[in-house]
């Protein structure tokens, strides 16, 4: 199988087992770390080795064509970015942008992402500034039976920020779990 039927809509998720081999076919994953992995990096492997361990199974990566921040990525896009994971790391390929959409895709599931990504998903722009319309997203999250598991980030300023709020949705690690000050946005300007 090849990238070719996931792009012509054929197919609604993809996922590629090792270089060259895709199924769609296979149960879904319990947690998946979504991410645009332009460069996957060790703070995405890392994270994803302590997520599991403290979730108790294997975390797969979600890599989405579609995104509400950035262009949509062609099949040189992600090939290219594919190229990046190893053997025997799986990598769901969809065409899901939020994650209202992820959680239907990937119901039961703890999705794993860090704390830049957690800020962002509860920010009203997201949302047309409509509290109503974020709110009806995270009812689909909880009906879908969905929780986030957040790793800590560094922001702007430089500060080390981990996720303090522990409810039904989000539950954060410490920063003695989880620290890896690294950056895609970084490791590609080192590259030019």
């Amino acid at each position: 199988m090849e990238l070719h039927p996931f792009f012509a809509g054929e197919l609604p998720t993809l996922c590629r087992i090792s270089p060259g081999r895709y199924v769609f076919d296979v149960p879904r994953p319990k947690a998946v770390m979504p991410g645009s992995f332009n460069l996957l990096h060790d703070g995405h492997t890392q994270l994803a080795r302590v997520a599991a361990v403290r979730l108790g199974h294997p975390v797969d990566f979600e890599l989405s064509i579609q995104n509400v921040d950035k262009p949509n990525l062609t099949i040189d896009d992600v090939e290219r970015r594919m190229s990046h994971f190893p053997e025997g790391m799986p990598l769901w390929l969809t065409r899901a942008a939020t994650f209202e959409q992820k959680a239907k895709l990937f119901p039961n599931c703890t999705f794993v992402v860090g704390y830049d990504t957690a800020v962002r998903m509860l920010d009203l722009k997201y949302y047309a500034g409509e509290s109503e319309l974020r709110e009806r997203a995270l009812r689909v999250l909880i009906e879908c039976s969905c929780r986030f598991l957040v790793g800590g980030r560094v922001d702007a300023s430089g500060a080390f920020q981990v996720w303090e709020v522990q409810d039904e949705l989000f539950e954060g690690l410490t920063e003695t779990e989880f620290r890896l000050d690294v950056s895609s946005t970084r490791l590609r300007q080192q590259c030019q």
